[in-house]
């Protein structure tokens, strides 16, 4: 057993969980607006706070999570702390947590009859509002809005595109930095600005 496990979770599980899972919400139907999470979390490293907000929101042990190698290190924590479904296989994850961008068409995509039955990507990038900036387009924006990134790799469009035209099917995005999220759901054109 890892001295992870002694790092506490949630101070107050319920007000904390309901107010990300709001976060979660707002930034899905509003792509690439910041919103705040996990600012009273300690998290084992490498995880940041609002990376571990959202996994003690919505992961349970009815959700397979795949963590990349470099997330491997709280491992144990999270599986104390979410009740563990924690898997090998990517290709079976409903939600995946990595520090670089995967390759998004090895996670589940669901199909045309399920979509839902896709994947959630937790990308935790060094930091958002500030850095390369993205246009967005599409449903929940009402004129294109922008997306400022540091960490996002190179082909990082590229890949997303290839995501987005799967639509329906297609993996969501949740980025998250320090005590920050937003989100790119699977619906959402992004193109550099």
């Amino acid at each position: 057993m890892s001295a992870s496990i002694t790092l506490p979770g949630f101070a107050a599980p319920v007000h904390e969980a309901q107010a990300t899972f709001r976060a979660v919400l707002d930034a899905m139907a509003r792509p690439g607006k910041v919103h705040r999470a996990g600012e009273t979390l300690t998290p084992p490293a490498p995880l940041d706070r609002a990376t571990a907000a959202v996994l003690l929101t919505l992961a349970d042990n009815e959700t397979p999570l795949w963590l990349d190698a470099a997330a491997s290190a709280a491992r144990d924590w999270l599986a104390f702390h979410c009740g563990g479904a924690i898997i090998d296989s990517m290709e079976q994850a409903a939600f995946a947590v990595a520090l670089s961008l995967p390759d998004l068409a090895a996670m589940p995509a669901g199909s045309h009859e399920a979509p839902e039955a896709s994947a959630t990507l937790i990308l935790q990038v060094a930091g958002l509002g500030h850095g390369p900036r993205y246009r967005l387009s599409g449903p929940g924006l009402r004129e294109p809005g922008l997306l400022a990134a540091t960490g996002l790799p190179a082909g990082f469009v590229r890949a997303w595109s290839a995501n987005q035209s799967l639509y329906p099917r297609g993996v969501d995005i949740i980025l998250c930095a320090d005590t920050v999220l937003t989100a790119l759901p699977r619906s959402v054109s992004v193109e550099e600005a």
